[in-house]
């Protein structure tokens, strides 16, 4: 996650099933924040009450994802392929991978895409293993839905452009780490 060090981090996490499993960790400076929100905010139209590239016609999918990949931001796609493991395994080896992956020392706050269905098995994994890290990866977590959290819009974006892959993921790529869960 290549984003320059501060006073703290917030991580945004979202998912693609689609082909192979992925968790998209979009990094950004907590400073970063407000005037990321307040862009996303922008793209989203009358009636809508967030924004959802599977919901989005090529026109607005294009006006998202450039509107996301200039943003200050590091961008981490946590890759788990179909190899005989249940999605619920390959997501926790991804999380696994995800925290490991935090820089030591620097607070850092990951907010997950709220799924009702996910949200225990999560909270076990993330117990888990921060449990192994050492004790300088400071660490907090939340789920939030994307109508509540306006940048949750950025790994869905880039986790559509991804698996969708051609001139989409092109769009998205540049910058962009893979980790194989």
């Amino acid at each position: 996650m290549a984003v320059p060090a501060s006073d703290g981090r917030v991580v945004f996490v979202d998912e693609s099933k689609v082909r192979d499993y992925l968790l998209v960790a979009v990094t950004l400076n907590s400073g970063a924040t407000g005037p990321a929100r307040r862009s996303l905010r922008q793209l989203i139209l009358p009636g809508q009450s967030r924004l959802h590239m599977r919901k989005e016609s090529d026109s607005r999918r294009r006006l998202i994802l450039s509107t996301v990949r200039p943003l200050p931001s590091g961008v981490t796609v946590l890759r788990a392929r179909k190899d005989g493991r249940t999605d619920l395994a390959r997501r926790a080896d991804c999380i696994r991978a995800l925290v490991r992956s935090i820089q030591p020392g620097v607070r850092t706050e990951v907010c997950f895409e709220l799924d009702e269905t996910l949200l225990r098995h999560d909270r076990q994994r993330l117990v888990e293993v921060l449990r192994s890290v050492p004790d300088d990866v400071r660490v907090t977590h939340r789920h939030e839905t994307a109508t509540r959290e306006p940048l949750l819009a950025m790994p869905d974006a880039i986790g559509w452009a991804w698996a969708k892959g051609g001139d989409w993921r092109r769009r998205c790529s540049a910058g962009l780490v893979v980790v194989e869960a």
